[in-house]
């Protein structure tokens, strides 16, 4: 009972932790994209945006991941304000790619395998809309191979619950502050950090091995 009860207060811990170390800055450069060639972008939510960023950041033809919030009412909402859940957005990263690298439907690939989009506005113990599966398009063209995506990824039964995620059109995006930014990369021994979103990073490694930097 003892180890059962240790073990809820761990993973309460963990969801708190997140909240609480955004509130502790640790202010990065934001990197210049250098290349000449012609980029793309997907702007896609998968729970915690740390999560997303620490995964998408390490694909070949993958240039830069912005952490950032979509979907919503209010125009450049705080962080606090989105986790509140009150304001409709979704914590989003923002990938700047080289389609003749690594195509839009790749990354959707990579996208279904590394959350579960089967939870309703939930990854984990992270609860609410802010966290839900979203993928937003940026054009018709997006949108078509979205639905395509996930009706393919729906009908293969690599999940055993139906898919619940959003496709919606890109709306009110704006970047989150320069904490978020890496957050991964900067503190890998924050305890959300090592717990949570290390061993997705080591499973996606494993499963996409071959589409690594």
């Amino acid at each position: 009972m003892n180890q059962f009860i240790f073990a809820i207060a761990i993973s309460v811990l963990f969801s708190q932790a997140a909240c609480a170390a955004r509130e502790k800055p640790v202010i990065i450069q934001e990197e210049q994209i250098m290349t000449d060639k012609q980029l793309d972008t997907a702007t896609l939510g998968a729970g915690c945006f740390w999560c997303v960023e620490a995964i998408f950041e390490q694909l070949n033809g993958v240039y830069s991941v912005v952490a950032g919030y979509a979907g919503g009412q209010v125009v450049n909402p705080t962080y606090k304000q989105v986790c509140d859940g009150n304001t409709g957005h979704a914590e989003v990263a923002q990938i700047a790619f080289a389609p003749d690298e690594i195509n839009y439907e790749e990354l959707l690939k990579v996208f279904w395998k590394t959350h579960d989009p089967t939870t309703l506005n939930r990854q984990g113990n992270d609860v609410g809309t802010q966290y839900r599966s979203s993928i937003f398009y940026h054009n018709e063209q997006q949108k078509l191979a979205a639905e395509k995506s996930l009706r393919e990824m729906d009908a293969s039964g690599y999940f055993p619950n139906p898919i619940v995620t959003l496709i919606e059109p890109l709306s009110n995006y704006s970047q989150a502050d320069d904490y978020h930014q890496d957050y991964f990369k900067y503190n890998p021994n924050q305890p959300y950090c090592n717990f949570v979103i290390k061993p997705k990073v080591e499973k996606f490694q494993k499963e996409f091995k071959d589409k690594l930097k």
